[in-house]
Formats: C-alpha cells, structure tokens, sequence
C-alpha cells in the first residue's frame, strides 16, 4: 500500500472528528446568544414600563403645582432662559440679548466669578440663603417667602418703637412742660388769656399810665392776627381803644391808635364794627386837633387801615369832610413827613376802584362790591378840593421815592384833573427840570450796567405825564 493512500483515510477521520464537535459545540452557542437576546429585550420593556410611570407621576405633580409654583427660577451652572414673570433669586449673573429681548441667568462659577450675594451672616433679615433648587420644595420656598414678609413688618414695627422712643427721650410731653412750668410759678397761656389780661390791666383804674402803655405796646404784637383782632372785639378791647382816642394823654392817643390801626387791617369784621363805634370820627378829630407828629401819624396810620378796601367807610369819610382834614394837614407845618403818606393812602384809594372796575369777576360779591364802590365820590371831591395842585406840588420834593409815588399818582389823577394840569405852568416847568435831571441819571444808569433801570423808569412815568398833557 503507498504512503498517499493511508494518508487520505487520516484526514477524512480528522475532518469527521471536526464536525462532530462543532455540531455538539453550536446548538449550546446559540442557546446563550438567544437568552441573551430575550434578556436584553425584557431589561428595554423595563425601562420603556419605569419611564412610562415616571412620566404619568410628573404629569400628575405637574397637575398639582400651583400656577405660582411655575414662576420659579431654579438656577444651575449652565445658562438658562428666564420666562417673563419669573423671579430670580438675587446673586446671579443675568444677560441680556439686545437683539432678541431675551434674558438668560446662571450661578456663578465658584472659581473665577464672585456673587453679588452679599454675606448670609451678615443678613439678618433673610438668613442663610440656599441656591441649590434641588435643597427646597415649592412649599418651603412659600413658607419662607412669608416668614421673610413678617420678618420685614416685624423690623418696621421696631423701627417705629425706635423712633417713637427717641422722641420720647428728646422732647417732654406738654403736661410734663406744664407741671414744671407750674414749679416754676410759670404758666403756658394762650393768646386769647394773654390779651385778656392786658386788656384787664389797660382798663384797671389801679394801673399806671406806664402800666396802660406797656400793655397797649404788648397787645399790639397780637392783634396783627386777624383771630386775634376778632378776639380783641369779642373781650371788648376794641371799644376800650376807641374811646382812648378823646384822652388827654398824648401818649394814650397815640399808643391807642397804635393798636387800633394793627387790629383793622384788612380785617372787614373789625373795621365795620370800628366804624360803628364811632372810630372813624375820633381818628378824624386826632388828625384835625392840635397834636403832635407822633400822634398825627399814628391817628393817620389807623385811619388809612380802616379805609383802605372798605367803600362804606369811604363814603362815611367823604361824608364827614375827610378830604378838607387831611388837605389841611397836607399844609400844616412841621407836618411835611405825613405828606407823602396822605399821597400814597389817596393813590390806594383810587386805584383799587380802578382794578375792581377792570376786572373780568362777574361773580355776586364783586358785583355788590362795585356797586358799594359806585358810591364813592372820590375822583371829583379831589378835583373840587383842590388836591390836583397840592398833589403836583410835591414833585418839587428832592427824595426820589415821594417823586415816583407823586407821579403814579399824578397819573392817576389825569382822569380828573387833566384840564387843570394842561394849564399849570408850574406843572410844565417841574416836569421838565425832572426830565433834564433823570435823563442824566437814567444815562449813568445804563452806563453803570444797572439792571433795575429805576431811573430810565422815573423818565418813562414823566414823558408819559407830558405826553398827555399835550
């Protein structure tokens, strides 16, 4: 037998054995690739079962969230958009997208950022502050959302004890001031008790005449008070000053008047009642009687008080020939003082009739008001008493002041007294040394860079009374 033939017997054995053990061998390697094919399937239908439930429990927690509980901004490390309406706690870093509107926030990186969160330690009104949204519930959140609400009432309500002692501690309660006032034979009066004693010791037979000035000088600093000068006709001082008028105390009168004028102005409850009780005559006598400047004056101070917005008492003045005593007085000597004064209350007189007929008030009071002004006179009792020249008379005078006011008035004036002006020659004359003389000032004036132009002004109410005039 040849050495090929045996061989082949050999490898076909080799090659029988071969298939034998991979038959033997494949059924148990498919086995466990098919076991391991099923558990692979069963551990997917797990996961897709567990995700099912988790889902269907955050559908039911997100049913159960209230709508405020949306509103939270639970920050991380990565940027995140901030919905509108959301609020984010403070420390965080925001942007803003110009373009878009958009805001995004995130914790800042523990290394390299710092938080704008300052210290919980030194926070005693929020206390220790946790940004982990993983650390709290939407209720804590809530609980401590109202605790940090009444923390904040609580500090404000101390804030105001705080205050409410230190004013406490500062300043001592009235009854306290009063009981040590009252140690000190001291006594916290009112105005009305205060005038009620000096117009006790005014009209006490057992007081001096010092005594009774003092007091008047005392009471005149209250009744420049328009309550207190009705309190004064209330304690019936008024009266008491009134007939002080007819003293033979000088210094009564005077003082008397003094207080008389302060209680009457602008105050239409006090002048009625002085007129009634028959002021306006005993003031007229001052005036007319032989007196002295300190007297005249105070007598002239009270009569401009108690005619000034007061038509009634204007038509009783005319009435009573107070025109012809003050025209008198205006040529008395050693009287030159209260020229200028006579000027001014004339010139107040006339041109509050003017401004009432020139306004647009077509109210019931201002119509009754001008309807009582109708009835005054003034205008022509100037003209027929000679007051246009005696007016004009006093632009001879050096002082710049009683200039401007004789020239307001002169203006005035030309409503009534424009025919005896245009033949004063005197009048002409005045007027242009005046002009002469302003014209310089005026130009120094402007020279000097004066933004008042008192002068240049002085010069405009002169031309303007010239031009008039012509």
């Amino acid at each position: 037998m040849s050495p090929s033939i045996c061989f082949l017997p050999i490898v076909s054995r080799l090659n029988l054995v071969i298939l034998l053990l991979s038959a033997i061998s494949f059924p148990s390697c498919l086995s466990d690739r098919v076991t391991e094919l099923a558990l692979t399937k069963e551990e997917e239908s797990d996961l897709k079962e567990e995700n099912k439930k988790e889902a269907v429990m955050v559908e039911v927690e997100e049913e159960e969230l209230d709508p405020e509980d949306l509103e939270v901004f639970y920050p991380t490390h990565q940027w995140q958009t901030v919905r509108p309406g959301q609020a984010i706690p403070a420390g965080l870093h925001v942007q803003l997208n110009l373009q878009t509107g958009e805001r995004l926030a995130r914790l800042p990186n523990k290394d390299n950022e710092k938080s704008d969160v300052k210290d919980p330690s030194k926070n005693k009104r929020l206390g220790t502050i946790d940004l982990d949204p993983n650390s709290f519930t939407t209720q804590e959140l809530k609980k401590a959302l109202a605790k940090m609400k009444e923390s904040v009432k609580a500090d404000d309500v101390l804030e105001e004890k705080a205050h409410q002692e230190d004013v406490r501690r500062r300043f001592r309660p009235i009854e306290k001031l009063k009981e040590e006032f009252r140690e000190l034979n001291m006594q916290l009066e009112t105005d009305f008790e205060i005038m009620s004693k000096l117009i006790n010791r005014f009209n006490s037979t057992t007081s001096t005449l010092e005594e009774k000035i003092a007091a008047l000088y005392d009471l005149e600093y209250y009744v420049h008070q328009v309550d207190n000068a009705k309190d004064l006709l209330s304690l019936g001082g008024l009266q008491l000053l009134i007939n002080k008028l007819n003293s033979t105390e000088p210094l009564m009168k005077e003082y008397a008047s003094f207080v008389l004028g302060a209680a009457l102005s602008s105050n239409p409850r006090v002048q009625v009642a002085a007129v009634d009780g028959g002021a306006l005559q005993k003031l007229l006598v001052v005036l007319a009687t032989d007196q002295s400047l300190a007297v005249k004056k105070k007598g002239l101070f009270a009569l401009s008080s108690m005619l000034r917005n007061f038509p009634y008492a204007q038509q009783q003045f005319l009435r009573l020939g107070g025109l012809q005593v003050l025209r008198d007085l205006c040529t008395e000597k050693g009287m030159e003082t209260l020229h200028v004064r006579i000027v001014t209350l004339l010139y107040d007189l006339m041109i509050e009739k003017l401004l009432l007929k020139e306004s647009q008030d077509d109210s019931e009071p201002v119509q009754g008001r001008l309807q009582q002004y109708h009835q005054v006179n003034l205008g022509p009792a100037i003209v027929e008493q000679g007051w246009c020249t005696i007016i004009s008379n006093l632009l001879k005078l050096p002082e710049h002041d009683t200039r401007e006011k004789v020239l307001k008035t002169v203006h005035v004036l030309l409503a009534f007294c424009r025919d005896n002006y245009k033949g004063d020659h005197g009048l002409d004359h005045t007027l242009s040394l005046l002009r002469q003389e302003y014209e310089e000032l005026a130009a120094e004036e402007q020279k000097e860079g004066d933004e008042d132009s008192y002068f240049k002004e002085l010069l405009n109410s002169i031309n303007s009374i010239a031009q008039q005039l012509k």
